[in-house]
């Protein structure tokens, strides 16, 4: 890489990390798509623009851009879920995973078949791909939205899972498109084998052998929270790589590594999820930034009656299969709809699909231009529409305007120093001086849920949404407010 490349490729990453902070606030408040200002950001940065970025289908950059980013988008969602939380809405969890993944899958895999004119495995991929939701796009619906806890965590983890579960149909289509027939049936076997079976194995492999290893040196000499966030990235890197040396699936290992590490190790969970986690989202905004400086665009060179048609079939297929099926569950009207319709395609369809672009497949670039054309559609479509429906949920009930998370303590007194810390034996004397005092759990779920010692007398606020919990109990502003987080 030149000086000049360099001095490039540091400038977007110092850009993205200025524009991302600077935004963040505005972003989680007004529910604006994210996704669509890191397209046209990459759209100023790209050829069009101030020409700092230049990819193609064919460049080793966005090839290994692509790759880092699915592991992360595979890890990161299997590592947030919380299993305690997963049999809570283990019904609608099922409905919208099978019949509202799977049943799209094939609908767009045959509009594509009849309306494109695909081979088979082409549409079957394509389906794949532009039936995968978009966590990204829903994570300011899940975070700040009205809609009750079962539907947010519904939607939250089927954002997710259904990667994987679409995933094993984009690997096996390329097996299959590779060399079908003769002696060559033998291998695919042993191919399909290695790949979902060898990855995964692998995956549990190595994260077992980390968390042992970290196990003893906690007990020892301790470790950096920090630094245990890092030390998650290092699992999935080195899972995805283990399982790439022997031919099996990189990404379902990656997948693997993070669904061991939320079941067997909490603190290392909750340790990514405090630190790591912006990393990793930071890198997928680079990607976003990526496809927009020129990539995504050729979605607008396919546009036919027939594209048009096709699109609109796979913006619809999801909400006609989930609408009739939501009617047996308890929810209310409303919340069927918004479940039902918010399915927006982003990041991980993009991800998918270049899968057989970077396999060399014929035809693989005329399914990357048919799905960005689509996801461009979606970011515009769904995008809006969960900006709208926040700011709508969000709305005051007394028309007077109210921020979301205001604080609910008042300024302090500059005189009064209160310390970081506060002793055992200093929170018995306050308690015992009848000082207004409130003692607040505010462990992460994960952490609350997998413990069954809690402080005594302490009021459970959950890091998320803590003002908003506080204002519903009526807590008084002007207590000493005592934290307990571990």
């Amino acid at each position: 890489m030149s000086a000049e490349s360099l001095a490039a490729a540091l400038a977007l990453i110092g850009i993205v990390i200025l524009v991302s902070s600077l935004l963040s606030g505005i972003i989680e408040h007004t529910g604006l798509p994210q996704v669509a200002i890191f397209l046209l950001l990459g759209a100023v940065l790209g050829p069009s623009g101030l020409n700092l970025v230049q990819l193609t289908l064919q460049s080793p950059t966005l090839r290994w851009i692509a790759t880092l980013a699915l592991v992360l988008v595979l890890f990161t969602d299997a590592i947030a879920l919380d299993f305690s939380v997963i049999r809570r809405p283990k019904r609608l969890l099922f409905t919208i995973l099978g019949p509202a993944t799977l049943i799209p899958a094939v609908l767009m895999g045959v509009a594509a078949w009849l309306l494109l004119h695909l081979p088979p495995l082409q549409s079957a991929m394509l389906g794949a791909a532009l039936a995968s939701t978009d966590p990204v796009m829903l994570r300011s619906l899940v975070r700040g939205s009205s809609l009750p806890a079962n539907a947010r965590e519904a939607l939250r983890i089927e954002g997710g899972i259904n990667d994987v579960v679409l995933l094993p149909i984009v690997i096996l289509s390329i097996l299959a498109l590779r060399g079908p027939g003769g002696d060559r049936n033998g291998e695919i076997g042993r191919d399909v084998v290695g790949l979902l079976l060898l990855g995964p194995a692998l995956g549990a492999l190595v994260v077992f052998a980390a968390i042992t290893l970290l196990e003893r040196v906690r007990n020892r000499v301790g470790v950096r929270r920090d630094y245990e966030s890092l030390y998650a990235l290092g699992v999935a890197f080195t899972a995805y790589a283990a399982a790439e040396a022997v031919h099996g699936s990189g990404f379902l290992s990656a997948f693997a590594a993070g669904v061991v590490i939320a079941r067997l190790d909490v603190e290392l969970c909750d340790c990514f999820l405090d630190y790591g986690q912006a990393t990793a989202e930071m890198f997928l905004l680079f990607t976003f930034v990526a496809f927009g400086a020129g990539l995504i665009w050729m979605g607008f060179n396919v546009i036919t009656p027939a594209t048009l048609l096709f699109a609109a079939i796979a913006l619809v297929a999801r909400s006609l299969v989930l609408l009739p099926v939501l009617r047996r569950s308890d929810l209310d009207p409303t919340t069927r709809r918004v479940i039902a319709w918010a399915a927006p395609r982003g990041l991980s369809s993009l991800l998918l699909i270049l899968l057989p672009v970077f396999a060399g497949l014929p035809g693989s670039g005329q399914l990357f231009a048919i799905t960005s054309f689509v996801v461009l559609l979606s970011v515009a479509l769904h995008g809006t529409g969960i900006a709208l429906y926040l700011r709508k949920s969000e709305a005051p009930v007394g028309g007077a305007a109210e921020r979301r998370d205001a604080p609910v303590t008042t300024s302090p007194d500059p005189a009064l120093r209160i310390p970081e810390k506060i002793t055992l034996n200093e929170l018995r004397w306050r308690q015992q001086s009848g000082e207004p005092l409130i003692i607040a759990d505010v462990r992460t779920d994960r952490s609350y849920l997998a413990d069954n010692l809690t402080a005594k007398g302490a009021v459970r606020l959950p890091p998320d949404g803590a003002a908003r919990r506080a204002r519903e109990l009526g807590l008084d502003h002007h207590a000493t407010v005592v934290l307990y987080c571990a």
